[in-house]
């Protein structure tokens, strides 16, 4: 019984320094609260080491859970009515994973590489929102935020070509991976792509040979460099954006 305490205690411990060192502290939902504020809501959390490949939820089970990314890059999926996976979206660190108030995970996520998140009991963390409006204005915020990007995914989907829509992948991920840098002063000319081809194409609704072209060609054009596997280099950015259609 003692010996339960004292882990509960180290636990709570861990999660309030964490807090201090956050490297996503100024960007995550918690930059809402005042500190004496984040401790507590600290308290209620833990660091959990989510492997590349491990599933953190389950679409369609109780939500229990709601988590901040700290460190990786993880999917979100739903399956279809014949069991085929579709990706919908892409989390990164300092963004909000979960459903606060909710009963039931609308859809899965699962780490695309090794990633870290900091992990609240989803009933602990509906009850201090309710207690701190400015959180409950951060999240409402992050929400509106996401329709305004699911509004935009919508336009590519249904009315770009697959040039425009793998031009506008990777300018969203040259965005996406430096708002989540710590460092950063703007979209990111070289990065590591968190999906592959086969994950791509499911994202922009396109075969993968398709993207494969795609990217061949804009290669080809010297609008980008592949020196690896997933390595991409943006060389000529404004063709790339002109490419989008944007």
């Amino acid at each position: 019984m003692q010996q339960a305490a004292n882990q509960t205690a180290e636990r709570r411990a861990a999660s309030t320094g964490h807090c201090d060192s956050c490297v996503v502290r100024s960007k995550a939902i918690c930059a809402a609260l005042e500190p004496d504020d984040r401790q507590l809501l600290g308290r209620e959390g833990r660091i959990q080491v989510v492997p590349r490949g491990r599933t953190l939820v389950w679409e369609g089970e109780d939500a229990m859970l709601v988590a901040n990314v700290i460190e990786g890059v993880l999917k979100l999926s739903t399956s279809t009515s014949d069991g085929r996976e579709q990706i919908v979206g892409v989390v990164y660190p300092s963004d909000f994973i979960g459903r606060p108030f909710g009963e039931r995970s609308q859809h899965s996520v699962t780490a695309l590489v090794d990633s870290r998140v900091c992990l609240f009991p989803r009933a602990a963390f509906d009850r201090f929102a309710h207690a701190h409006p400015e959180l409950e204005h951060r999240l409402l915020n992050r929400a509106l935020d996401e329709l305004d990007r699911a509004r935009r995914w919508m336009l590519l989907l249904g009315r770009k070509s697959a040039t425009e829509r793998v031009a506008s992948f990777l300018l969203e991920m040259s965005s996406r991976l430096a708002e989540a840098g710590c460092d950063s002063q703007g979209p990111l000319d070289s990065f590591e792509l968190p999906l592959d081809r086969q994950q791509i194409a499911d994202v922009l609704g396109l075969t993968i040979e398709t993207v494969s072209r795609q990217m061949s060609s804009l290669r080809a054009a010297g609008v980008i460099e592949l020196p690896g596997r997933r390595s991409l280099h943006i060389l000529d950015r404004q063709h790339l954006i002109a490419l989008a259609g944007d």
